[in-house]
Formats: structure tokens, C-alpha cells, sequence
């Protein structure tokens, strides 16, 4: 009998346990959910030569940021779909090798033509989705119009309930401007699948952009106590609660879900989480108003000097200059925009010129030297989504030139900027700044 896969796609094992615990494996993945580890070990064991096994073991290894371990598993699924497996085989382990290997650009292209001809491959079709996806890191300034026409040109596909692809589609569609569409979807997925932290993402997400932080803060605030605080989307998912407290204001509030969740000393986050939401926190935390604890940026420097030190990631380089900004380390931001230049002049930076213009108008900002964060950061902004990250994630830049606009002077600029922002999403944070104003 041939085995199939939880969307109905034939798989080269003829063992009814690899099967079943690859259906579970993978279905444990692509909900960030404790077990999958676990699951796709048990796959391995019952049938060793079933590639698409070690392939899905390669692709959470690279999830959980476990580099080494990651190409030694696809480098294993290569070497036995080479022997035996099929055709739609053979190009999922070719993509996911070029994901895990590093080669983005390639990945991407073929990812798309994979579910072009096999839509229903959700290992793959997931890989260009998502806030860490392919579309986002791709350097594209429109990724999140890309990832709403992959989704739809797939739709027809899938079964209505499918919890998955509600999951991404409904996050799509909130984060290209689409709200109540993709929150309306992003419901339906966690209703059918609660066990799901990418559903509760997309919701947190979906409720975040509609000006409703006080629902995600209570959605996060039930549901965060059943995710095992090893699950690698624990920390980020407490991020959004912090930053509903903050929108209303409650810094202590706020400060007691970074301290038990989010900071590097809580978190079994990946670095590239916890280095972006806790910079990202801390910068909100110190220029919304709000009195900073001693020590905290110091634990996040000591803790990021860890990772991406070598320039060329654009959302993780963003974050780092930002947390040597605020550590007042000025040569740290110098060498990494130099670096990044650098990067630009040999054609090898796809998120472009808008990447060290950021960190040296974070310089600057850190610096008070608004009036020259302004003239940095202002030319640039229309091309912050090529960072990647979410439109959450990147607020803390468009944070940055209002903040810059107000404190030097350009109170008609930043008037029109808090009504652009207001328009798009109420928040009672803008409300209070748009007071400020001068009438």
C-alpha cells in the first residue's frame, strides 16, 4: 500500500510507523510545537532510508538555528533520495539543500517552481512564508504582497479547514494591510488547531495591526501557559504581550513579561529572536518614556557578542547596531556599517542601502543628534520592509524618525506622519504623542 503523506502526497517508505510519525513529525514542525524532535527520531528509526525524513529532521535543525546539524541531515537525505526516491523527492531535499546551505536566492526560485507542480508540499511551501521566510529575507521591499499572491495562487488546493494553510495565509493577509481578512483566518486556524503557536502568532500579529493589543495581551496571556517554555516561539509570542503593555502605557507590566519570558537569562529562543525582540523591547521600553532598569542593555550586549558578528543579515545587522548604540559603542556601529558598505560595492547585500543608513541613523538617534537621525533615516524609509521581520518588528524604525522628527523641531512632519499611522491602525501610544504636538 502506498504510504501518503497529511496532505495526501505519496512518500517512498513502505512502513506504516515511518509514515505515521512522519505525519505527526511534521505536522508537530509546521506548528512550532514541542515533540517533532522527538517524532521525526522515531521516523528515522523505523525505516533509516526514508530521505524526506532526514530531510524534515534537517529542516527543524535549521529552525532551532542548529546549523551543523542541519547539514549533516540533508547532506544524509541527498545522499539516500540520490539512491531511491521520487521525483517530488528529489526537488524537496534540492530545495530545503540550498535553504540550509545558504544559497536564499536559489532556494526561493525553486521553492516556487516546487509548488507550482506540488502545492500541497507544505515543508516547502512553507519555507518562502512567514517573517523569517525566503520572500522576507530576500531583500524584495514588497514581500508581504508577495506572500498574500503565493498564498492565493494555492488556495484552490487546499480544504477549508486546513489549519496550516489558514495559519500562513491569514498571516499574509494582516501583515500586507488586509486585516480583518487575515485575522478572521488566523481564528479559524487556531480554533481548529489551538496546539499551534504559529496560529497564535499570525492572531497577535493580525490583532497588533488592527489597533486591538488588549485582545492579543489576553489571547497570550490564557494560551501562553500550555507552550512548553522550550518551544522556540515561547519568548517571541511573550514579546507581543509586552508590547500590548506598552501601547497602554503599563511599563511595569511590561517589564515583568520581559524579565520572566523574553530576556536572554528566560528564553530558549533562537538568537536571531532573542537578539531582535529584546532590542526592540529595550528601544521601545527607554523612548516611549519609560525608566529603563540598569543592566538590562548591558545583558542583552554581553549576550548578543555571541552571534552575528559578521555583517551581512540585514534584520540581524538592524538589531545589533541598535544594541551597540545603546551601549554607547560607537566603533561596534562604525564597523558594521563599514562592513555593510563594503557588502553593497561587491553586489552581495540584497536588502540594499537602506540597511546601514538604519544603524547609523540608530547612531545618531542613540547619540540625540536627532536632526541628523532625520536626515539619515528619512530618504530611506519608504525601503524598511526589505530588513525583513514583521511589520511589528520594524515599527521601532518608523518609531525612530517620528521620535527624531519630534525632538527636533519638525513637528508639521511628524503631525502628518502620527495621522498617516493613525489612519492605518489606532493606537493609543500615537494618540498620546499626536497631544504633544503643538496645535
Amino acid at each position: 500500500m502506498t504510504q501518503l503523506d497529511s496532505r495526501g502526497l505519496p512518500l517512498s517508505t513502505t512502513s506504516d510507523l515511518a509514515a505515521e510519525h512522519y505525519r505527526k513529525g511534521v505536522d508537530l514542525l509546521l506548528s512550532t510545537w514541542p515533540g517533532a524532535a522527538e517524532a521525526l527520531e522515531e521516523v528515522i528509526a523505523a525505516d533509516p532510508d526514508f530521505a524526506l525524513a532526514h530531510a524534515a529532521r534537517a529542516r527543524l535543525h535549521a529552525m532551532c538555528a542548529e546549523q551543523a546539524e542541519a547539514k549533516a541531515r540533508i547532506a544524509t537525505a541527498e545522499e539516500i533520495v540520490a539512491r531511491h526516491g521520487s521525483g517530488r523527492e528529489r526537488s524537496h531535499v534540492e530545495v530545503l539543500s540550498l535553504a540550509i546551505n545558504g544559497q536564499s536566492t536559489k532556494a526561493l526560485e525553486r521553492a516556487l517552481a516546487h509548488t507550482d507542480t506540488w502545492p500541497r508540499d507544505i515543508v516547502i511551501l512553507s519555507l518562502p512564508l512567514g517573517a523569517f521566510g525566503l520572500f522576507a529575507f530576500s531583500g524584495m521591499v514588497d514581500h508581504d504582497q508577495a506572500r498574500v499572491e503565493l498564498c492565493e495562487r494555492h488556495a484552490r488546493h487546499f480544504d477549508t479547514d486546513d489549519w496550516w494553510f489558514l495559519t500562513y495565509r491569514g498571516w499574509a493577509h494582516a501583515e500586507n494591510g488586509n486585516v480583518t481578512r487575515g485575522l478572521a483566518l488566523a481564528q479559524r486556524a487556531y480554533d481548529l488547531r489551538t496546539n499551534n503557536a504559529n496560529a497564535v502568532h499570525a492572531l497577535s500579529h493580525a490583532m497588533y495591526e488592527g489597533g486591538a493589543s488588549e485582545d492579543a495581551e489576553k489571547l497570550i496571556a490564557d494560551w501562553l501557559p500550555r507552550y512548553d517554555r522550550t518551544g522556540i516561539l515561547h519568548g517571541h509570542i511573550a514579546w507581543h504581550a509586552a508590547l500590548g503593555a506598552l501601547e497602554r502605557g503599563d511599563s511595569e507590566r511590561a517589564l515583568a513579561i520581559y524579565t520572566d519570558c523574553i530576556q536572554p537569562s528566560a528564553t530558549a529562543g533562537i538568537p536571531v529572536n532573542v537578539v531582535s525582540d529584546t532590542a526592540s523591547f529595550l528601544w521601545r521600553l527607554q523612548n516611549y518614556g519609560h525608566t529603563t532598569p540598569a543592566g538590562l542593555w548591558e545583558a542583552v550586549a554581553t549576550y548578543s557578542g555571541e552571534y552575528f558578528q559578521k555583517a551581512g543579515f540585514a534584520f540581524a545587522d538592524v538589531h545589533m547596531a541598535l544594541i551597540a548604540a545603546a551601549v554607547r559603542d560607537r566603533a561596534a556601529v562604525e564597523q558594521r556599517v563599514d562592513a555593510l558598505t563594503g557588502l553593497i560595492k561587491a553586489g552581495t547585500l540584497t536588502a540594499g542601502t537602506v540597511v546601514p543608513a538604519i544603524c547609523r541613523a540608530g547612531l545618531s538617534f542613540a547619540e540625540e543628534d536627532y536632526a541628523g537621525c532625520v536626515r539619515i533615516l528619512e530618504p530611506v524609509v519608504v525601503d524598511v520592509a526589505r530588513i525583513g521581520g514583521s511589520g511589528a518588528q520594524r515599527e521601532i524604525i518608523e518609531d525612530m524618525l517620528l521620535l527624531a522628527l519630534m525632538r527636533s523641531g519638525e513637528a508639521v512632519k511628524a503631525r502628518a506622519l502620527l495621522d498617516r499611522r493613525l489612519h492605518r491602525r489606532p493606537s493609543p501610544r500615537d494618540t498620546r504623542w499626536r497631544e504633544l504636538l503643538p496645535a
